[in-house]
């Protein structure tokens, strides 16, 4: 458990005893006042109000954003179609991308704000039937959300460290890992109970203050996700849940085809317009010459679920630089600090592997909608400031801000755009609260799309398996193909690169091993210098990342450390 939790809590044990033994000199009347300047957890969760301000509080853990430990960027690092980029002084990407260790802290904070959010949706699940609804189906729909957001949290989690302790109550404990079979008996039972607890409108239906909610249809294609990495990586048929139940292949393709046939979602008509930069239509040569238009994040038709940022982002916020997008901070091309036409600057974490670059088909419109080429025309001051130079001169970009790892390939899809040269993007749209580029960040982060639930639907075997990965092919300007497991295995790449996923589908799939031994002598640049880049993958971690040694060392020995580190 997050011991920072246990801290907290015993904290608010010993103010309790402290009140206790203050009171006990005082008046009978005075004991049986109630407290009007705290809010006690012993009464809230009472009203529906409370509920909904309880699962906000949850739903501020999705982020998970400080010490540059948002998920999507560390599970793109320990893929192979990214490298660890950054300047030579970011030893957190290096580490992670390499599966070294030289901190042995750094990813405490999403281990911390992880279990943050599991103690939150605990105490609602403990204390939910206080609350009085007088609308049953508003108290399914919260009861949902909370078991969504746990099997969420614990997912994330284990895919990420692999076994983790279990905690489904608010009480403080020290547990050892719970064993895989436990742990996803209880995702895949809080996936499946929010599926059916949740409502079955349609997406355009939802109303806007109900947008950014989880529904039961991302909690169909989470349940998706879980089964298919658990009987994948476990070599398992079915699961045995929570309840003592068990979930098979058959009742999760149910769910999937329900999904499908009735949550109303959709793939947008251009692939291209899901992603920001399609916004600078009026500058970005690229986004003018394919007429493209951004669809937003609000009414998005593809996006099931997605972690929301705001422009309010700031350096005192309560949650620091998290209320904005650092994902587009932390994977933008690092350009030295140059004042650059269509794309802003960042951190350039995560380059991009020249293999992914050249593994797409010809006319496939995700290659040059998902990856910046800065030696390509179409990507404006990029590559006209990149292309007057010979590579490793040391007056270029090539070795702006001591870059290593340096492709000339950057993730497209959260890049930070700029618009006509007055500021970023996403501060053009006049709501921004700061004008600094490590703040105003604040598109979605998809974390499931209509299109992956396609894809796995096809994976898992759906009558409509064929049906389902030619609409995704065809999307993307290709023509249909026989559906088999290595066409998907290639589609899945190519639709969801650089959004979190390849890593964890290659662990389910075994393929790890093969695929990041393949990754070798690869062509970079490190600080402006030739060099090449061969991937160290190490087996004996299962392709988990370690546990931080503070919360070994305040487990009271329960627990351990994941096997390779």
């Amino acid at each position: 458990m997050n011991s920072k939790f246990k801290k907290m809590k015993n904290i608010h044990y010993i103010l309790i005893l402290i009140l206790v033994a203050a009171f006990t000199s005082c008046d009978e009347d005075f004991l049986v006042k109630d407290n009007l300047y705290e809010i006690s957890d012993a009464n809230y969760y009472s009203t529906p109000e409370q509920i909904d301000a309880a699962l906000t509080a949850a739903y501020a853990c999705t982020p998970a954003n400080e010490g540059n430990n948002n998920p999507i960027l560390l599970a793109n690092l320990m893929s192979d179609d990214c490298f660890g980029g950054g300047g030579t002084n970011d030893n957190g990407f290096h580490d992670t991308d390499a599966f070294t260790n030289s901190t042995s802290n750094y990813y405490s904070s999403i281990w911390e704000s992880t279990y943050q959010g599991i103690l939150r949706v605990n105490m609602i699940i403990k204390r939910f039937d206080n609350a009085e609804y007088k609308d049953e189906e508003a108290k399914n729909q919260a009861l949902g959300e909370a078991y969504f957001l746990r099997g969420y949290f614990y997912l994330r989690l284990a895919q990420l460290f692999g076994n983790v302790p279990l905690v489904i109550t608010p009480e403080p404990l020290d547990l050892p890992k719970a064993e895989h079979n436990e742990l996803f008996g209880q995702i895949l039972y809080d996936f499946k109970t929010a599926s059916e607890l949740m409502n079955t409108t349609k997406f355009k239906n939802i109303s806007d203050e109900r947008l950014g909610h989880a529904t039961k249809w991302a909690a169909q294609g989470m349940t998706a996700r879980a089964f298919l990495f658990y009987t994948g990586k476990y070599e398992k048929s079915e699961a045995l849940l929570a309840d003592g139940s068990t979930l098979s292949k058959n009742e999760v393709i149910s769910m999937v085809d329900d999904c499908v046939a009735n949550s109303g979602h959709d793939l947008v008509s251009d692939f291209r317009n899901l992603w920001s930069y399609s916004y600078a239509n009026q500058t970005y040569k690229y986004a003018m010459d394919n007429n493209l238009e951004w669809v937003g994040d609000d009414r998005n038709v593809e996006s099931v679920f997605s972690i929301n940022y705001s422009p309010y982002g700031g350096w005192n916020a309560p949650n620091k630089m998290s209320y904005s997008n650092q994902l587009a901070l932390f994977m933008s091309v690092r350009t030295g600090g140059k004042n650059l036409q269509d794309f802003g600057q960042g951190w350039g974490g995560g380059t991009v592997n020249s293999q992914l670059y050249d593994s797409y088909e010809e006319g496939d419109v995700r290659k040059e909608g998902s990856i910046i080429n800065v030696m390509d025309s179409i990507e404006g001051d990029i590559y006209n400031w990149y292309s007057k130079f010979p590579v490793g001169n040391d007056s270029a970009y090539w070795n702006a801000d001591n870059t290593v790892h340096e492709t000339g390939l950057w993730q497209k899809k959260y890049t930070s755009v700029k618009v006509e040269g007055t500021g970023m993007f996403d501060y053009i749209l006049g709501v921004g609260t700061q004008s600094n580029y490590q703040l105003w960040n604040m598109m979605d982060e998809i974390v499931l799309r209509f299109s992956d639930i396609l894809l796995m639907g096809a994976e898992l075997g759906s009558s409509n398996a064929q049906d389902y990965f030619d609409r995704v092919r065809t999307r993307a300007g290709l023509s249909p193909k026989t559906v088999s497991l290595d066409a998907i295995k290639v589609e899945r790449r190519h639709e969801l690169a650089l959004e979190g996923i390849r890593h964890f589908d290659l662990l389910r799939w075994h393929d790890e091993v093969e695929v990041y031994g393949n990754v070798k002598n690869i062509p970079v640049l490190n600080a402006g210098f030739e060099d090449t880049y061969t991937s160290t993958y190490r087996s004996e971690t299962n392709g988990f990342l370690p546990i931080p040694e503070s919360e070994i060392a305040l487990s009271n020995e329960e627990l351990v450390q994941n096997p390779g580190w």
